[in-house]
């Protein structure tokens, strides 16, 4: 059981610090500015579910996709890790990671999807985290994995919802500092990712 908690808590800091419910505030109120508070909360529940259910089809065919096109699990783990790092060491550059960058500032529909949605809620890093979490896992992990990620997309709707609050309750500069810690985890989990993959693939 407690491999179990333990591997619950990995899953829950990972996702957490890649999709970044709080770092990504600033970014969400930049993308709706012009809208109003009925609409935010629309654009809020749309894109978490559609980043949910992208996700979570990765999660449940990714396997299939790993042996439709011949791919191995210790070379998505060493790439894994390096695109996770590279996202991680970005944040700690006070950077917003590359692939999460918008310059949009006017009000869109679109931005509900793209790129709210994707890149910046279900991204590459979301998509590959996730997927190194299912990859021979057995069905208790799969699940595990799914209700996490389900609670993570939840509290990043939450984020959104009450993003005026958050923001002067938090303050601009400590959100900085969280973004910088988020890098940190991040930069030490793809590191970790990494080592597993090559030790996979040397067989050490």
């Amino acid at each position: 059981m407690e491999n179990y908690w333990s591997y619950s808590l990995t899953v829950f800091m990972a996702f957490f610090a890649i999709m970044n419910p709080i770092v990504n505030i600033p970014i969400f109120v930049k993308l709706t500015e012009g809208a109003d508070e009925i609409k935010k909360k629309e654009i809020s529940k749309t894109a978490t579910l559609v980043a949910f259910i992208i996700v979570l089809a990765f999660i449940l065919v990714g396997k299939y996709i790993f042996e439709i096109f011949g791919l191995t699990i210790p070379a998505f783990k060493v790439f894994g890790g390096i695109l996770i790092f590279f996202i991680g060491f970005e944040m700690l550059q006070s950077r917003k990671p590359s692939m999460h960058q918008n310059e949009k500032t006017a009000f869109d529909d679109a931005v509900t999807i793209s790129p709210l949605a994707i890149p910046i809620l279900a991204g590459p890093g979301t998509i590959v985290t996730a997927m190194n979490f299912v990859v021979k896992a057995n069905f208790l992990h799969v699940l595990i994995t799914i209700l996490i990620f389900a609670l993570i997309t939840y509290l990043t709707y939450l984020a959104f919802i009450y993003s005026k609050y958050i923001i002067k309750l938090v303050g601009d500069k400590n959100f900085v500092i969280i973004g910088k810690i988020m890098g940190l985890i991040l930069g030490v989990l793809g590191a970790n990712m990494l080592i597993e993959g090559i030790k996979l693939a040397f067989n050490i």
